[in-house]
C-alpha cells in the first residue's frame, strides 16, 4: 500500500479549495479594520461584502440578511435564544423544539433553560417524526411565547436530508419561527431560503472548503432577530459585535461560491458513495449502512459491522492511512454511542463509522479505501478464531 493517506473525512472539515486559500492570501494583504472609512478601510469592506453576496447567493438569500460570525457553534447560540425583537419591540419565544438526532450545538439549547427544550423523536432512517412534531406544537402554550424549532437540513452523521418545506408548513401554521442547521446540506444540495425553506440558516465555512473560524446566519428576512449574543461597537448591523475577520470571511465567500458552481457534480459523488458502499457490503455482508432507506446527501455513508467496535474500526483505517471519522468530529475523544444511533433505535451495535467525500476523491482513494476494508476484515478475522 501506499504511503500516501486517504482524506475521507469531508462532513467534519472539507479540504481548503484553491480559490479560498487565495482570497485568503490576497486579503491578508490588507492590513485595515473594515469598519474604518479611509481607502484602506474601504477595500478591507469590499472584501467581506463580497463575500458576504457570495454567501447570499449560495443559499438564494439578500446579502443584507447575510450575519458573519466565527463559526456555526456561535451562530447556533445567537439564534437558539427566547429573547428577540420584532423591530423595536420585545419578541418572547417560550420554548425550543429539536429533532432527537441534532447536532450537540443544537441538542445543547443555547440560551434556553433545559427544562424549556423539547425533542422530537426521528424514525429508523433519521426522519423527523412530521406528526410528533405537529402535535406538540399544537399543544404549545402560545400564551407563554412563540415557539422556536430547530433542525438540521442534512444530519453530520447518517446524510439523512430532512423535509424541510414539511417542517416550515407545520411550524408557519403553530406561528412559530423555523431555525435550520444548513452546515453538511449548503453547498451539497441546492438550497433557497426564499423558497419553503426556514426563517434561518445556519452556515460553517470550513464544512464546504472554506477556513475554520468564520460561519454565518442567513435569515429570509430582518423583521424578527434574536439579540445580539456578542454586543459591541455595532459591526454586522448591531447583530455580532466584533472586528470582522477579513481574511476567514473572504475565504468563506470564496468557497461558498466554488460550492455553488460544483452542484451539478452531486451525481456523481452519489455514484462514488455507492461504489464506496459496495465495497463495504462486499467485504462485510452483514453490515449495516444507516439512512440507506431516506434521502441523504450524496456524499454521507455511514456503517456498522457486527463485532467490530466504531473506535476500534476508525483506528484501523487510520492505521491503513485512511482517514474518516466515529461520527461527529466534535464528540471525538468521549466514551459512549452515537446518539444520533441511538435516536434512531440502533444502539447497543458498538457505533458506526463515517465515510464522507468531497469533489476531490476518486478512484484512487475508492481502491485504497477497498484495500484498508480488505486488510482490517482479515485481521478481525484472525483475530475472532484466535478467541
Amino acid at each position: 500500500m501506499s504511503g500516501r493517506r486517504v482524506y475521507l473525512d469531508h462532513n467534519a472539515t472539507a479540504p481548503l479549495v484553491p480559490a479560498a486559500r487565495e482570497a485568503m492570501l490576497a486579503a491578508l494583504e490588507t492590513d485595515a479594520n473594515p469598519s474604518s472609512v479611509h481607502a484602506e478601510g474601504r477595500r478591507a469592506r469590499a472584501l467581506v461584502e463580497k463575500a458576504r453576496r457570495s454567501v447570499a447567493a449560495l443559499c438564494g438569500a439578500r446579502p443584507d440578511h447575510v450575519i458573519f460570525t466565527s463559526g456555526a457553534t456561535e451562530a447556533a447560540n445567537m439564534l437558539l435564544t427566547p429573547d428577540w425583537t420584532m423591530g423595536r419591540a420585545p419578541l418572547r419565544l417560550s420554548r425550543l423544539y429539536v429533532s432527537a438526532s441534532e447536532h450537540p450545538c443544537i441538542l445543547a439549547g443555547g440560551r434556553f433553560a433545559p427544562d424549556r427544550v423539547t425533542r422530537i423523536p426521528v424514525d429508523a432512517e433519521g426522519v423527523i417524526d412530521l406528526a410528533a412534531l405537529e402535535v406538540v406544537l399544537g399543544r404549545h402554550d402560545a400564551a407563554e411565547g412563540l415557539p422556536l424549532v430547530a433542525v438540521q437540513a442534512a444530519n453530520n452523521e447518517t446524510g439523512t436530508l430532512q423535509p424541510i418545506a414539511g417542517i416550515a408548513a407545520i411550524v408557519k401554521a403553530a406561528g412559530g419561527i423555523l431555525v435550520c442547521d444548513a452546515v453538511q446540506a449548503a453547498g451539497r444540495i441546492p438550497i433557497d431560503i426564499s423558497v419553503g425553506y426556514p426563517d434561518f440558516l445556519i452556515l460553517s465555512s470550513h464544512k464546504m472548503g472554506g477556513p475554520k473560524g468564520a460561519g454565518a446566519v442567513v435569515g429570509m428576512s430582518d423583521l424578527a432577530m434574536p439579540r445580539a449574543l456578542i454586543a459591541g461597537g455595532g459591526q454586522e448591523k448591531g447583530h455580532r459585535g466584533g472586528t470582522e475577520n477579513v481574511a476567514a470571511i473572504a475565504g468563506f465567500g470564496a468557497a461558498a461560491e466554488a460550492a455553488r458552481m460544483q452542484l451539478d457534480g452531486v451525481a456523481r459523488i452519489a455514484a462514488l458513495r455507492d461504489r464506496f458502499e459496495a465495497a463495504v457490503l462486499d467485504i462485510w455482508p452483514a453490515a449495516t449502512i444507516y439512512g440507506r432507506g431516506a434521502p441523504r446527501l450524496a456524499n454521507t455513508s455511514y456503517f456498522s459491522v457486527p463485532g467490530l467496535k466504531a473506535e476500534t474500526a476508525q483506528i484501523a483505517f487510520d492505521l491503513e492511512g485512511v482517514s474518516l471519522s466515529a461520527g461527529s468530529a466534535c464528540s471525538s475523544g468521549k466514551v459512549g454511542e452515537s446518539h444520533v444511533l441511538q435516536a434512531m433505535g440502533h444502539g447497543g451495535k458498538g457505533g458506526a463509522v463515517r465515510v464522507s467525500i468531497g469533489a476531490g476523491t476518486g478512484e484512487e482513494e475508492l481502491l485504497r479505501f477497498r484495500e484498508a476494508l480488505v486488510a482490517i476484515a482479515s485481521r478481525q478475522a484472525r483475530d475472532q478464531h484466535a478467541a
